[in-house]
């Protein structure tokens, strides 16, 4: 049994890790075919994350809250495996999600006109082509997250967690043909006044066919389950409701933090409105957009995806089961090794997003420098808040694991009401060419308000969880993470990178090469700068990998 889970672990971990780095090539594509502080892609990046923006917002919550329990609660439970209940199930989530997608997909003009202010009128005619043919993902972003649940209850795993690379690659195909059938942007300077149609249906409905294949791609592991699912109906006397009540406060601390996570994504579009403005300056200027915005974001939530929920999840059973045998120093042993274990790896991560945000933003800049300079601008802002991110969520996980909902509704309410404050400060008071920074400090700010927030609140329920040696932890790991990315800055310095004519600012390659070389250095020297500063963790952490190494 343990053999299994290890290996179920390892195909989720090695799915969830390929996506994200076909993600991330695919992000690059998209800076090369339409640039990266340009009006088509800020145009399309605010089309296309839209549909996942409304997804979470109205459903995700219900269906990670409420259906994906029921699945469970009936397999284990029924003598046909739960086939019936779920083809019920699965029937009431895709006819639900289909209804909602018909419904924005008629709304897709007011909904663009209220999420792109100050935009020009060629500038919204554009997004609203994007958003008619990326909104009806929100259809099978529904019907992805439903099979993909019933499968996880039947213990088949690993095609959840792949399926997205499919969607990474089949957007990665259309980006290819974009650039093959009309140039490189730095080619072409592709603009909204020569778009044109083929450009529409290799960029945005490609993207949504992408969204399709990973939903698609479900059906086949589905049917040799041998459950016989199909569409069925009668929905009363299946117990939603009382699901509903059980996960309300989930449901709602979700919905209030995406309305605020959704006011801020509204904020972050008005610069594309100045863009031309003061490109037309004397001097030319490069303005930050949501481009910038949100690839500076996936960044700075990389450690937190693949080492921070790998950790919470690993150790939120065991605060789970000491808070089930009102074991409060199981619960605080637990969260101190969450976060002591966290902090070495989001610390570091900290240091390289701001000593080497200069070749991060040339990777992502389609090969301009001056584009690569800005994203690397907001990446330095953002980049502060990033262990603050994984040290909130597993605050947060403290009180999940005593069934508490409550208290991380309040949190995330009070958050959320400052966010939409200072989205509406932004927005009155800040020049366009400053919002985007302002909004990766907001970021930023909510991360570390949360973490202080979330550490009184856990004093007074648990008590002390062993501060001193949290902050013990994260104060070497910041003295071995200063000293290897000022080691490493210093090789950055000899490969001509403080230099915008310097080699790492030459094209694309140039800039990965760079990131290769200094993340060898830094992390060598990262390691050596840990053990001198005697950090206990250090050996705990290596001893099961070098066990699996010799063997």
């Amino acid at each position: 049994m343990a053999r299994s889970g290890a290996v179920s672990s390892a195909i989720m971990a090695s799915g969830t890790l390929v996506s994200r780095i076909l993600g991330f090539v695919k992000l690059m594509l998209i800076a090369v075919a339409i640039g990266s502080t340009t009006d088509p892609s800020n145009i399309f990046n605010a089309a296309n994350n839209l549909p996942n923006l409304l997804y979470v917002l109205i459903a995700a919550g219900v269906f990670n809250s409420v259906l994906v329990p029921q699945v469970i609660k009936a397999s284990k439970n029924s003598d046909d495996d739960g086939a019936d209940y779920i083809s019920r199930l699965t029937t009431l989530a895709v006819l639900a999600m289909a209804l909602i997608t018909v419904v924005i997909v008629l709304l897709t003009v007011p909904i663009m006109t209220v999420m792109t202010p100050g935009w020009g009128e060629a500038q919204r005619s554009l997004a609203i082509t994007f958003a008619s043919f990326t909104l009806p993902q929100i259809f099978f972003y529904g019907v992805y997250t439903v099979m993909g649940q019933v499968l996880n209850a039947k213990g088949a795993f690993g095609w959840f967690m792949w399926a997205p690379a499919l969607n990474n690659v089949i957007a990665i195909l259309g980006l290819l043909v974009f650039i093959q059938q009309f140039g490189t942007y730095a080619e072409a300077q592709h603009g909204v006044d020569t778009w044109t149609n083929g450009q529409t249906f290799w960029l945005a409905t490609m993207s949504t066919v992408g969204v399709a294949s990973q939903a698609v791609v479900l059906i086949w592991p589905l049917r040799r389950l041998g459950l016989d699912i199909r569409p069925k109906f009668g929905w009363r006397g299946i117990g939603l409701s009382q699901a509903a009540k059980l996960s309300g406060w989930t449901l709602v601390t979700g919905v209030v933090a995406n309305l605020a996570f959704l006011a801020l994504a509204r904020t972050a579009n008005i610069p594309n409105g100045y863009t031309q403005q003061y490109l037309d300056a004397d001097p030319p200027q490069m303005i930050a957009g949501n481009f910038a915005l949100d690839t500076a974001t996936m960044l700075y939530a990389l450690p937190h995806g693949v080492i921070g929920l790998s950790i919470a999840t690993v150790l939120f059973n065991t605060m789970a089961a000491a808070a089930a045998d009102s074991n409060t120093a199981g619960v605080n042993a637990a969260l101190s090794k969450a976060l002591r274990y966290s902090g070495i790896a989001n610390v570091f991560f900290m240091a390289c997003l701001i000593a080497y945000a200069g070749p991060l933003g040339m990777l992502f800049s389609g090969g301009i420098p001056e584009s690569g300079a800005v994203i690397g601008q907001v990446v330095v802002v953002i980049a502060i808040g990033a262990p603050f991110l994984t040290c909130a969520f597993l605050f947060g996980r403290v009180f999940y694991a005593q069934e508490d909902a409550r208290t991380p509704f309040a949190v995330q309410l009070f958050i959320s009401v400052l966010t939409v404050a200072a989205a509406f400060a932004i927005q009155h008071w800040v020049a366009p060419n400053h919002m985007i920074f302002a909004i990766a400090a907001c970021y930023a700010g909510q991360n570390i308000l949360s973490t202080v927030i979330y550490h009184f609140l856990a004093v007074r329920r648990i008590g002390d969880y062993g501060l001193g040696e949290v902050l013990d932890t994260h104060v070497r790991s910041l003295g071995a993470a200063v000293v290897a990315a000022g080691l490493g800055t210093g090789v950055l310095w000899l490969m001509g990178g403080w230099s915008s004519d310097g080699w790492p600012w030459s094209n694309l390659f140039t800039a990965l090469s760079t990131l290769a070389v200094l993340g060898i250095v830094t992390a060598v020297v990262y390691l050596i700068m840990l053990k001198m500063l005697g950090l206990k963790e250090l050996p705990e952490l290596a001893r099961p990998i070098l066990a699996r190494l010799k063997r």
